[in-house]
């Protein structure tokens, strides 16, 4: 009886200490997603600096490549270790290997070594955003988490447009080393918060990490995303490496698949599949990665080259999509949470942004500022519908046990979803461009986009006016082709989102005397 009063008295403790923790672990996890998804923005806008300063410009593609590699590779593992050994430690370990990285990456002598200090960078950031979701959906009933994916949504946007911006300003005056730098009293402090204040179940797995499993996951996944990087710029589609990888691909994850059945304590154990909205929520995932990553790349680079703004200012001028992306999200979070309903959402988001990207494929170089600002919004109101409320259902689908997993599973799919969007949107690109250009520009033409179809401010101010029209009409043509693929594919995620089972989410909005307890109960137990 003694315990039981004891374990009552610690539970109404950290009920009253509740509110104000996860307030304070809330904002270390936003501080941790900021650095996951401010790295790459950054460091892209560092990137002609640092291959001045070190050289290689042969290698530059893999310093993206090298940190995309792991951390997709690694974000399965990361879910799974903290299920079996607690969220907390995995967590506060994938902080530490990626601050090691960017550490090491800042003091990098050459390209080699950048190369290899960003794969170890991303191997610690494939457990940020896992962990970040994960420790929400521990410490936060579902339906009390639609309170925060405007916060959430407001951090995606503010890295997608601060993220040049800083990374240009910290280039200019500080060196391209701090770049890489700038993370690290980021992560500390995101680090002493989180280790103070964050309190979750105390988790001790007897069961053997799925080495073969991680194994062929690890080398399915890697196949996958060098595909998508390599097919079409380093080799052609029909080549015999990138035939072989994606042999090996196949293979690696079919293999995968079969062990997973066997495995005692598998990666990603299959039965979480079995839930129909998982299923759905993974697949709109990785539809809603590959049309954000598209159009984040490609609308910069239309704005620069057909509508004349500075690489600073298309930035800015991505703010109408960004921008009723964080409204739409606080609005679904608020309604969600009111009402506990969320299926109207996955739909009026998969229609909104076929529309928008159907909008988008309509501008030509005549196209106005305002208008493609309107068109952007569109789409962003349908992102704003899918980014936070497919990782809600998805967690929702599965039992606690499995909440690492659901949540690394989703990232990946999105993550995948990017990879081959930027590829096969590019790919499209690409050749639209220089078939323009060969057709309104002849030789000259083709010779300009023969090495890239993605020409800079400088280079674009030089060419000849005849030049400089065939280009921004090639641009326009390429774009055109970009997003109405986008908008065909975003018509998958509308057929997923008609199938999705309105599930009560757990938890409640208002709280009651019942359920009032439902958030605490995860944290009684401290690490």
């Amino acid at each position: 009886m003694a315990d039981t009063a004891d374990a009552t008295d610690t539970q109404e403790e950290v009920e009253d200490k509740q509110p104000r923790s996860v307030r304070v672990v809330l904002l270390a996890l936003m501080i941790t997603m900021m650095l996951a998804m401010l790295d790459n923005m950054i460091v892209g806008t560092a990137m002609p600096t640092i291959v001045g300063d070190l050289g290689g410009l042969e290698h530059l593609a893999w310093v993206v490549t090298a940190y995309t590699l792991a951390t997709a590779a690694s974000t399965p593992v990361w879910g799974k270790l903290g299920d079996m050994y607690g969220r907390k430690g995995a967590f506060m370990s994938s902080i530490v290997i990626f601050l090691i990285g960017s550490a090491l990456s800042g003091m990098a002598q050459d390209m080699p070594q950048l190369i290899g200090f960003r794969a170890v960078q991303g191997l610690g950031a494939g457990g940020l955003m896992v962990g970040v979701m994960a420790i929400i959906g521990d410490l936060i009933p579902p339906r009390e988490r639609g309170k925060y994916q405007g916060m959430m949504a407001g951090v995606m946007a503010l890295a997608m447009i601060g993220g040049p911006l800083v990374g240009g300003t910290i280039t200019d005056n500080w060196g391209w080393r701090w770049s890489f730098y700038i993370n690290l009293p980021l992560g500390v402090v995101a680090l002493a918060a989180i280790s103070v204040v964050l309190h979750l179940p105390k988790k001790r797995a007897k069961a053997r990490i799925d080495y073969l499993g991680v194994v062929l996951l690890t080398v399915g996944i890697t196949s996958i995303v060098l595909v998508t990087t390599w097919g079409g710029t380093e080799y052609a589609w029909t080549s015999a490496r990138i035939m072989e990888l994606i042999g090996i691909g196949v293979a690696s994850l079919i293999g995968f698949v079969f062990w997973q059945t066997k495995a005692a304590e598998p990666v990603v154990p299959l039965h979480i599949f079995r839930s129909r909205n998982f299923t759905l929520m993974s697949l709109i995932g990785f539809v809603t990665g590959f049309v954000m990553f598209g159009a984040t790349l490609y609308l910069p680079l239309y704005q620069q080259s057909v509508q004349g703004a500075s690489a600073t200012n298309s930035g800015l001028l991505l703010l109408p999509m960004l921008g009723a992306m964080l409204v739409t999200s606080m609005v679904a979070g608020r309604v969600t949470t009111n009402s506990g309903r969320y299926y109207v959402f996955p739909v009026l988001g998969s229609v909104l942004m076929v529309v928008g990207l159907y909008l988008l494929s309509l501008m030509d170089t005549g196209t106005s500022r305002v208008t493609s600002g309107v068109f952007m919004a569109v789409v962003g109101l349908g992102m704003g519908c899918l980014m936070q409320i497919t990782m809600l259902v998805a967690q929702n689908s599965v039992e606690m046990k499995d909440m690492g997993v659901a949540s690394s599973s989703t990232t990946l799919f999105r993550t995948l979803g990017s990879s081959f969007g930027v590829a096969i949107m590019g790919a499209l690109f690409n050749n639209r461009v220089q078939d323009v250009m060969a057709e309104r520009g002849g030789a000259a033409g083709s010779k300009m986009t023969e090495q890239s179809a993605q020409l800079d401010a400088a280079s674009l101010a030089k060419l000849p006016d005849a030049l400089r029209e065939a280009y921004q009409h090639a641009v326009s043509s390429g774009t055109h082709s970009a997003f109405l693929l986008g908008s065909v594919v975003a018509v998958v995620a509308l057929v997923a989102a008609v199938f999705v089972k309105e599930v009560p989410l757990k938890g409640a909005g208002p709280k009651t005397d019942a359920e009032a307890p439902a958030a605490p109960t995860q944290m009684v137990e401290a690490v």
